[in-house]
């Protein structure tokens, strides 16, 4: 059975419009490369041809990679869900209990994640514990810097920008 893939649906354009472009442009590009280098001579220690061969597996690796998340695709628009409680596209605001700081997270797709921004997986440790929380409970989180206590302070929808 294919297990989902939730992303939103900038997430999903931005994949597909990447494999597009890898597909379409890059692959015959690095196909060119490896031609031309293979012109150069022999095989064995054509460094250029080697380089080629190397990007292009590195590009099939990529292309595989997005065409799995997109087979796998669940797009959910957040602005169509309840956020009453915590759930995909939520944004919330945490106060972490021992040290008394905030952090805001809203939690996305794992292809749009991007944990320096406030962007975490829906996969990811926290947002599995958040999820269907609301403001005023406290959660107990097993993360990889180590177990943290913190109270959700508010949750909700807020728009998110991407770029």
């Amino acid at each position: 059975m294919l297990e989902k893939e939730p992303m939103t649906p900038y997430g999903y354009a931005k994949i597909t419009k990447e494999l597009e472009q890898l597909k379409n442009v890059e692959r015959a590009q690095v196909a060119d490369e490896i031609q031309t280098a293979a012109q150069l001579g022999d095989l064995k220690e054509n460094a250029e041809y080697h380089a080629a061969k190397e990007k292009m597996d590195h590009l099939e690796k990529r292309v595989a990679l997005l065409e799995s998340f997109v087979a796998k695709a669940q797009v959910i628009d957040p602005t169509t869900l309840p956020h009453k409680r915590v759930s995909f596209g939520s944004t919330v605001k945490l106060l972490d209990l021992e040290s008394d700081e905030e952090v805001v997270y809203t939690i996305v797709g794992s292809v749009e994640s991007d944990a320096n921004r406030g962007l975490i997986s829906i996969g990811s440790p926290l947002a599995r514990i958040l999820m269907g929380k609301e403001p005023g409970d406290d959660v107990l989180a097993d993360l990889p810097s180590g177990v943290k206590e913190f109270e959700v302070m508010e949750g909700g929808y807020q728009e998110v920008a991407f770029d």
